[in-house]
């Protein structure tokens, strides 16, 4: 039942993973991409506080911040639409669930191939020990 689970969850994986990848088809990659910002934009919490002076300067702060990434994420659409700035940062972040994945199927790989090669060796000694010595 071992050796099915770990076949089957190696496929499993590898074939989640060619999905991911985009290797297949572009669309594929880009489709994996937006169902994770989905969830990621999906998934939230909510939380109210009584409003003090320390949580109104905090909240101030806080908006200012946003403001500034409002206006960075603007500059970077314009440097974009020039063609000034590459994406290498967007693409690492897209590119991490693929890496995961990789990750875990190479665990997976590892498990399968040791499993194989202690079973052969519990043969070997088993047949060793079962042979008559004369």
């Amino acid at each position: 039942m071992y050796h099915v689970f770990l076949r089957t969850s190696a496929l499993t994986l590898a074939l989640v993973l060619l999905f991911d990848s985009g290797l297949l088809s572009p669309i594929s990659a880009q489709l994996s991409d937006n169902t994770q910002q989905y969830l990621a934009n999906a998934v939230g919490i909510g939380a109210s506080v009584q409003p003090t002076e320390l949580n109104t300067l905090t909240a101030q702060i806080s908006q200012r911040d946003r403001e500034l990434d409002q206006r960075e994420a603007a500059l970077q659409e314009r440097e974009l639409s020039v063609g000034i700035s590459g994406s290498s940062a967007e693409r690492v972040n897209s590119d991490l669930s693929t890496y995961i994945l990789s990750v875990l199927l190479f665990i997976i790989i590892v498990l399968i191939v040791l499993n194989y090669a202690l079973d052969f060796a519990r043969e070997r000694r088993l047949l060793q020990t079962s042979k008559p010595s004369t």
